[in-house]
């Protein structure tokens, strides 16, 4: 029944927001009044108070995530699975956000199943794709110049970890560009996702669009697809035990984001991450695995929020909620019950 109520909600906000585009084209005098009201129709916000939260949320836990998630300085998007019981948590979870550096999961994980079939190796060598400096939205593509070749276990590791876009591109070269990534996750059956520009065409034409006021489809995923990737990766559903533990491992090592996902984070939970970073969006999806055996699936977006510290410190809020709050949860609906015995429980 909860998770009816936040879906309900959610197709409104979904539905409020088609006309706040709109709003940009008024003349400047006439957007302040109308842009709020079109925020609040869309967002919510108005309405965001403590009563009407405990009417729409069923619970402490799903009310308090979406207070954290509350939009009024700008979209925020959170989706997260407890991989033991199944249990959702979504707020915008059907929007679409930019992915910036969070989709470098996929491409590395397109890659992987090309050496589960053969196609490549672990050792095989790609040239880093350094940028060339050129003008914003000259090109459809923008300028790259090969560098130090790399084995691909090397490339996976510098995308994830330090979050290198010239390895990211030299990997969506390899296997066939951005096209082939999104019809890989595709072909999982999850939808909402899609990869159209190689990261140096990404990142220099990054500030077309504000993302807490447009939806860009482009390069673009719901928080919902991003944590139905990160399940089936851990499950071990997509890839091999081999290639989910080379992915798994990376993001287990990733340095990026240390006031993200990691920030408010016990020194118990073990938490395998992938950031993202662009003009007024911060982001990080990842899993986050307890003591007990149980895993949680992550996506959080942020845009706007005023700076980036801002962005990166609702994230941690929200991150730690979600690790509170499924572990009350997991102890209320079985409290005799061993999590350690979960499937694919501290892997990675």
């Amino acid at each position: 029944m909860a998770r009816t109520r936040l879906s309900a909600l959610v197709t409104g906000l979904v539905t409020g927001l088609a006309g706040l585009c709109a709003v940009l084209a008024a003349p400047a005098a006439a957007q302040t009044q109308e842009l709020q009201s079109r925020f609040d129709e869309a967002f919510g916000t108005e309405v965001r108070k403590p009563q009407t939260f405990e009417a729409i949320y069923a619970s402490s836990f799903e009310q308090r995530i979406a207070e954290l998630a509350e939009p009024s300085r700008g979209r925020i998007g959170v989706a997260a699975i407890d991989l033991a019981t199944g249990e959702e948590v979504m707020v915008l979870g059907d929007q679409l956000f930019p992915m910036a550096s969070t989709s470098k999961i996929a491409v590395a994980a397109t890659y992987l199943e090309m050496v589960e079939k053969g196609r490549y190796s672990l050792t095989s060598e790609f040239p880093l794709l350094l940028p060339v400096r050129s003008a914003k939205f000259s090109s459809a593509r923008a300028p790259v110049r090969q560098g130090q070749y790399m084995p691909a276990i090397d490339l996976i590791e510098i995308m994830i970890t330090r979050s290198s876009n010239p390895a990211t591109d030299a990997l969506l070269a390899a296997v066939g560009g951005p096209g082939v990534v999104t019809d890989w996750v595709h072909s999982q059956g999850i939808e909402q996702f899609s990869i159209n520009r190689d990261i140096a065409t990404l990142v220099r034409d990054d500030g077309e669009h504000n993302p807490a006021i447009h939806i860009d489809p482009r390069d673009a995923a719901t928080p919902r697809a991003m944590v139905r990737l990160l399940a089936g990766l851990y499950r071990g559903e997509f890839l091999s035990d081999e290639s989910r533990r080379v992915l798994l491992g990376a993001m287990s090592r990733t340095v990026t984001g240390k006031r993200r996902i990691v920030a408010h984070m016990p020194e118990e939970a073990r938490v395998s991450h992938k950031t993202g970073s662009l003009s007024n969006t911060s982001s990080d999806i990842g899993i986050i695995e307890s003591p007990d055996g149980r895993a949680i699936a992550v996506a959080i977006y942020v845009t706007g929020q005023g700076t980036r510290l801002a962005r990166e410190e609702r994230i941690a809020a929200i991150a730690r909620a979600l690790y509170d709050g499924f572990a009350v949860r997991a102890q209320q609906r079985d409290p005799a019950r061993n999590w350690a015995s979960a499937p694919y429980g501290n892997g990675g």
